[in-house]
């Protein structure tokens, strides 16, 4: 299975030049590490920040410099910071091309549920709901399956749901999934040395395979 970084970097592959990409709390957040050098995309945080650049050497941290995660970060040349009512003008506008979540379950309608398991206590959504409901692609970065064994793309989300068919595409630790309009999830690439067998068997939601699936290829 992938790593978190990993899960990253193979996301990091389906960034474009140009782009505005907002990354959300965990693995996405791994993502700026990864983005390749020829591209010049600008990443946002819906804290404040426009312009985040890879997480810095422990000689580079800036305690008053985060995310909204509250990881320390970097900041490339030319940045802005501004506050939240600004950061969230820019999302509802629809000036973020590309947000990059974690979800607790997906659902095979592209279905999302990423902020409250119930009976545990969560600070609030945050950002979430604003920003599915206003970037033109959404890729999820997830685990497959939850610590006891269920599959955590489904037919139907069973937890609070965030937004409704806003997802299109799934990085989790075993493959590289497309969700489909018309519904399903389409199995584009599986992570080496996971057969297509296990997918389908940690998969609850319709799996929908056609011909030969290509193992994930790392290189840049």
């Amino acid at each position: 299975m992938l790593t978190k970084d990993q899960i990253a970097q193979r996301i990091a592959k389906e960034v474009k030049d140009g782009q505005y990409i907002n990354l959300g709390i965990g693995i996405p957040t791994l993502v700026a590490n990864y983005i390749p050098e020829n591209l010049d995309v600008v990443l946002q945080s819906e804290n404040g920040l426009l312009g985040i650049g890879p997480f810095p050497t422990e000689d580079k941290v800036d305690p008053d410099l985060i995310n909204a995660g509250k990881q320390t970060i970097t900041m490339t040349k030319g940045s802005v910071l501004f506050s939240s009512a600004e950061s969230f003008a820019m999302i509802r506008g629809g000036h973020v091309q590309l947000t990059i979540l974690g979800a607790m379950e997906v659902s095979e309608n592209g279905d999302i549920s990423n902020w409250k398991i119930p009976g545990k206590m969560v600070k609030g959504m945050g950002g979430a709901m604003d920003l599915v409901a206003s970037a033109e692609r959404i890729i999820v970065a997830m685990q497959h399956c939850s610590k006891d064994g269920q599959s955590k793309l489904l037919k139907s989300c069973t937890l609070p749901i965030t937004g409704i068919r806003c997802v299109d595409m799934i990085v989790s630790d075993l493959a590289v999934l497309e969700v489909l309009p018309e519904g399903g999830f389409k199995l584009l690439e599986r992570a080496p040395g996971i057969s297509v067998e296990e997918i389908q068997a940690k998969t609850e939601g319709k799996l929908i395979v056609e011909g030969e699936i290509p193992e994930m290829n790392f290189a840049s």
